[in-house]
């Protein structure tokens, strides 16, 4: 056994990527707003997640190049995580950015932002329902906040529209992202670089193919470079701070945390686009303050069982990566390598991450 110094791992460094990620992905929101009346919806998507995928692919080799010759690289891709990401780049980077590029042209970006946090609660949903993540009255009750929350921005479009189609059309990509987040943590202990960065080429060339086939024409060359800015930062930074997130948080805090994002971008559409928002927004805001606050808040620590596993993914040597290696290592660097967990029993605060997916009787 390795004579390492065992410590605890740092559980809010997953908070801090997930509230990046939120900062990054709020401020495009506003952004993509004032672009929306220059390109058709369907190729401002495209845009933006080409935008995303180019400048990652261009991180992507700056690293590469960096790292050359060394051993310690993050974990690639392999077969088994091709059909999850393939499905969470259809929802989230086709079906999605188009839905709420089209909900954009009939909702206030204020109110659209906060919409947004709609993509928490049906992450989250999918999360505890379908792939069986644990949740507790506290957490069920902050979402609850957000859902009323999101029927009162919705209701609020009624006597302008009649039915709701840009609220409904924004819901309708948070459901998009949902099934996207659900599908990324499959993948989340793989390079969040490479996941974000195909996922970007992918779903951007595809958007813009249909854009083109459907007639559109590209703007002018500025309005091009500025759309892949906002992309870059808005859906591709973000997504690789997601993806770290995923792998601390698990799916549905992941996705609770990530509704700081439409309060970022509630927040600069009101200076920069001039929005005048009604009291609904206001009393809105509030709710959906009060669910993120219920989540900020939690703690979650009961006695618990590791059973036995083996897997591939960057670490550091904490309680729960105790083993000998067959090479090299300095004792202090995050590496990575396959290596196995032995079965150990312990008590200690933690969320749904890549170690804890366990049951829970109670």
């Amino acid at each position: 056994m390795d004579n390492t110094v065992i410590k605890e791992p740092a559980i809010h460094k997953g908070v801090a990527y997930a509230l990046l990620a939120a900062a990054l992905f709020g401020a495009s929101t506003p952004f993509s707003k004032a672009l929306v009346g220059h390109v058709a919806p369907v190729a401002l998507a495209g845009l933006l997640y080409l935008g995303s995928g180019i400048g990652l692919l261009a991180c992507y080799i700056v690293r590469a190049v960096a790292q050359r010759g060394g051993r310690d690289k993050p974990v690639a891709l392999t077969a088994p995580d091709l059909p999850w990401l393939g499905g969470a780049i259809a929802a989230g980077g086709v079906a999605g950015p188009v839905l709420l590029m089209s909900g954009l042209t009939l909702t206030p970006a204020s109110a659209a932002s906060l919409l947004l946090n709609m993509e928490g609660v049906l992450t989250a949903m999918l999360a505890w329902f379908v792939f069986k993540e644990n949740f507790d009255r506290r957490i069920f009750i902050g979402m609850l906040l957000i859902v009323v929350a999101g029927a009162l921005l919705s209701w609020e479009q009624i006597p302008v529209l009649g039915v709701p189609w840009g609220a409904l059309a924004i819901i309708g990509a948070c459901l998009c992202w949902a099934i996207d987040n659900n599908l990324t943590r499959k993948v989340s202990a793989s390079d969040p670089l490479q996941i974000a960065g195909i996922k970007g080429l992918v779903a951007g060339s595809v958007n813009l193919s249909i854009a083109l086939a459907m007639g559109f024409l590209l703007p002018d060359t500025r309005t091009v470079l500025t759309a892949g800015l906002v992309g870059f930062c808005g859906y591709g930074l973000s997504l690789v701070m997601f993806v770290l997130a995923l792998r601390h948080l698990g799916t549905a805090r992941t996705g609770a945390y990530f509704s700081a994002a439409p309060f970022v971008g509630a927040a600069i559409s009101l200076g920069m686009l001039g929005d005048a928002p009604g009291p609904l927004f206001w009393i809105a805001a509030a709710l959906m303050g009060g669910g993120i606050w219920l989540h900020l808040t939690e703690t979650h620590e009961h006695e618990h069982d590791h059973l036995s596993m083996e897997h591939l993914h960057e670490h550091s040597h904490d309680t729960h990566h105790q083993h000998d290696h067959d090479f090299d290592w300095d004792g202090k660097a995050p590496h990575a390598h396959r290596h196995r967990h032995v079965p150990i029993r312990h008590a200690h605060p933690h969320y749904p991450d890549i170690h804890h997916r366990h049951d829970h009787r109670t």
